[in-house]
């Protein structure tokens, strides 16, 4: 596969699409409860900031981009990834509503970004990038194959859940693509790629639980020997979550790796047909 070579096999599309989950309740809204519910609202936290931190190092690159299918996709992928930032901060306001505290933990989320971004080079920034949207690309679809994952939630969270596992999926190879154009293929390319992934994926997991201790301790839950074990079933026993996407996340080592290897276009063909029909994004495809 050349550098240069771009084989998304969907458009990147983006979608004004608002969601309201204001009637729910942040701790029960899975019915798989408190813990699991909180494992999903901690990642929530990181993405408006992230979202931009992806913008910002695809932009960068703008200029290495010579592929007009891609500059294209470049800016769906900038225009989505907007999307899920303004949508993720009305999610997270909502938590903030409830009491948890979101603008401490969003503090640690830009300061993380912040040392990121000053400490780093280019190449590095947009190497993280990478990292994360293959971390996303695999969660999105493991979400989207098993509808255990979502299983008997409220549609108004479970459609904000699955349109953004969508676009995940859709988007998916354009930060990669950007790499491989301006940084090519080649043994230098590679080490860097994957040596930021093991950091950057180690790194993402625990920022995600020291997260998830923090809304816990919120509602008291820390010591809930109950909820801890519906959390492990639900990662690593049914529907094993976790467990379902380590060999999509080891796949990222191969030097041939291409997001896209992967192809479950399926689940975005379905989302779209449905949208389409009903006008509304549907809490299951």
């Amino acid at each position: 596969m050349g550098m240069n070579e771009h084989i998304s096999p969907v458009p990147v599309q983006q979608r004004d699409i608002h969601f309201d989950v204001t009637g729910l309740t942040p701790s029960t809204w899975h019915p798989r409860g408190t813990h699991v519910s909180h494992w999903f609202n901690a990642m929530s936290i990181f993405f408006p900031e992230g979202e931009k931190m992806f913008i910002d190092s695809v932009r960068k690159h703008k200029h290495k981009i010579t592929d007009p299918k891609l500059a294209e996709d470049v800016k769906g992928f900038i225009g989505q990834e907007a999307m899920h930032g303004r949508e993720h901060r009305v999610y997270n306001e909502w938590l903030a509503q409830h009491g948890y505290p979101v603008q401490r933990l969003e503090s640690r989320v830009i300061k993380l970004i912040g040392i990121t971004q000053k400490y780093l080079p280019r190449a590095n920034q947009l190497a993280v990038t990478l990292a994360l949207e293959h971390l996303t690309a695999i969660m999105a679809d493991n979400l989207l194959g098993d509808p255990r994952v979502l299983e008997n939630t409220d549609p108004r969270i479970a459609s904000l859940w699955r349109w953004h596992a969508i676009e995940e999926t859709e988007h998916k190879a354009v930060a990669y693509d950007v790499y491989r154009a301006a940084y090519g293929s080649g043994f230098f390319s590679y080490l860097r790629r994957v040596f930021t992934f093991l950091f950057t994926s180690m790194d993402f997991w625990l920022q995600v639980m020291i997260t998830h201790w923090a809304l816990l301790k919120r509602d008291g839950k820390r010591s809930d020997l109950r909820g801890w074990w519906e959390l492990f079933k639900a990662l690593w026993i049914n529907p094993g979550s976790m467990r379902a996407v380590f060999l999509p996340w080891l796949s990222y080592f191969r030097p041939g790796f291409h997001p896209w290897q992967h192809d479950n276009r399926q689940f975005v063909e379905r989302w779209k047909l449905a949208y389409a029909q009903t006008g509304s994004p549907p809490a299951v495809i």
